[in-house]
């Protein structure tokens, strides 16, 4: 396929009224070209060479009404994850501190729900002014919200609040049922309203089509403004769901979906987040050099592993890349 030199070289600015055709384009420019542009718009707009570190920590565990193909969580699904009650406001604290001693910056709380009672956004509300206290950024991912627990996480602190769209509109129905894409949407519209940080990406690996993968860019880019926070996740198959067998998606690939996210949303925090357990150090360095500069660091994404840090430590200090405070 001929790549359209004219689409390929969209203006730089900000947008909101990417087309796919355009998104496409950008996926299909040489390797080098589209890394290169990439990282020279990264550093029109962040500081080079510095990375945030986040922590995540599943703060309610397994029992999820929801049937994500993707998600060992799923009340639907057989994997190994058994379901577990709201962790102690002081327990989720403890592990915040633990966090900040090592070098975390934001501390991100999730929780398996389809959507979480009154009751227990006031639990969440103690954490995120405790975890708020200890100087960190914050960040909830909880389901779907209604616009006054949306408000009273914010009144609590919470900077961010993570909502994945996952993958493209066409091919959203093929990973799940229990909840739709516009679903999705409306909760970031709600979220937004209510004056938080809106963090929003998707999973990468799922089988779906490159055309998916820049339809679900395009969507996150259309939003306005964009989102403050995008997470490019890698799919990281788990045994007793439906993607356990999904095949690999080609390495480079991976770094052509951010890359693409970066100049799509340049002022984004473009977050390379599931998947890097798997990832050598190799590729965890293009997709720095792709735009990236956020990563979770700690023993567990939620259930799924993650590097040591003592190993991600020793790859930062090779790659010459820093911490920094947040954005």
């Amino acid at each position: 396929m001929q790549t359209n030199p004219q689409l390929a070289v969209a203006d730089n600015d900000v947008r909101h009224d990417w087309q796919t055709a355009e998104a496409q384009a950008l996926f299909e420019l040489p390797f080098m070209d589209l890394i290169h542009r990439a990282q020279t718009l990264h550093r029109e707009h962040f500081p080079a060479n510095e990375v945030q570190m986040s922590n995540l920590l599943s703060v309610k565990t397994g029992g999820c009404p929801e049937d994500c193909g993707y998600c060992p969580q799923s009340a639907h699904h057989h994997a190994n994850v058994a379901a577990e009650k709201l962790l102690p406001v002081d327990t989720v604290l403890a592990e915040a501190r633990q966090a900040k001693d090592g070098g975390a910056t934001r501390f991100c709380m999730g929780a398996a729900w389809r959507n979480p009672k009154d009751r227990d956004v006031d639990a969440i509300c103690e954490m995120v002014s405790g975890v708020k206290e200890l100087g960190m950024e914050t960040c909830a991912t909880l389901g779907m919200l209604t616009d006054d627990q949306a408000k009273r996480l914010k009144g609590a602190g919470l900077d961010y609040y993570n909502h994945n769209i996952d993958t493209s509109e066409n091919f959203y129905g093929e990973i799940i049922t229990t909840r739709t894409f516009e679903d999705r949407l409306d909760t970031l519209g709600t979220v937004r309203e209510a004056g938080i940080k809106v963090c929003a990406g998707g999973i990468v690996g799922m089988g779906e089509a490159r055309t998916d993968r820049a339809d679900m860019l395009v969507t996150l880019a259309n939003l306005t403004p964009h989102p403050e926070s995008v997470p490019i996740n890698l799919l990281v198959p788990v045994d007793g769901t439906p993607l356990a067998d999904a095949p690999d998606l080609d390495a480079l690939e991976f770094v052509r979906t951010i890359a693409v996210a970066k100049i799509m949303m340049p002022d984004s925090v473009v977050r390379l987040s599931a998947g890097r357990e798997e990832m050598s150090d190799e590729l965890q360095a293009l997709c720095l050099l792709a735009g990236a500069s956020s990563v979770f660091v700690g023993p567990k994404l939620l259930t799924t592993g993650n590097p040591g840090r003592d190993h991600d430590d020793a790859l930062f200090d090779r790659l010459g890349v820093t911490g920094t405070q947040g954005s």
